[in-house]
């Protein structure tokens, strides 16, 4: 089951395809994110027309997949280019909220 509480979650900000399993997500994840530890971390992949989802992440004992395709519509890409997201920009990216813009009460500390 996925923690959103206490992981870090990163989007990959360029086109994928979605026909990768297992080692290939694992393979994009050392490639866009080679300083990242995988326990505790979820990566977040989206195709080229921004109707699929894919969510990747190390569950204790091995890889898991959690993936969303949508019927109508596509999914919008955060604005900016960061990789790291919070939890909730990612809650906003599967509810198919776009902001205009984000104003956080606070700043917090990475």
């Amino acid at each position: 089951m996925i923690q959103l509480s206490s992981c870090r979650i990163f989007l990959c900000r360029e086109a994928t395809d979605m026909r990768k399993s297992f080692d290939g997500l694992a393979a994009l994840v050392s490639r866009h994110f080679p300083d990242t530890e995988m326990t505790g971390s979820l990566f977040v992949f989206m195709n080229k027309r921004q109707t699929h989802l894919k969510a990747f992440y190390w569950d204790e004992d091995g890889y898991a997949i959690w993936m969303k395709r949508l019927r109508n519509g596509c999914f919008r890409k955060l604005p900016g280019d960061e990789k790291m997201i919070s939890r909730r920009e990612l809650t906003m990216l599967l509810e198919g909220i776009v902001p205009k813009r984000i104003n956080k009460r606070f700043k917090t500390e990475k």
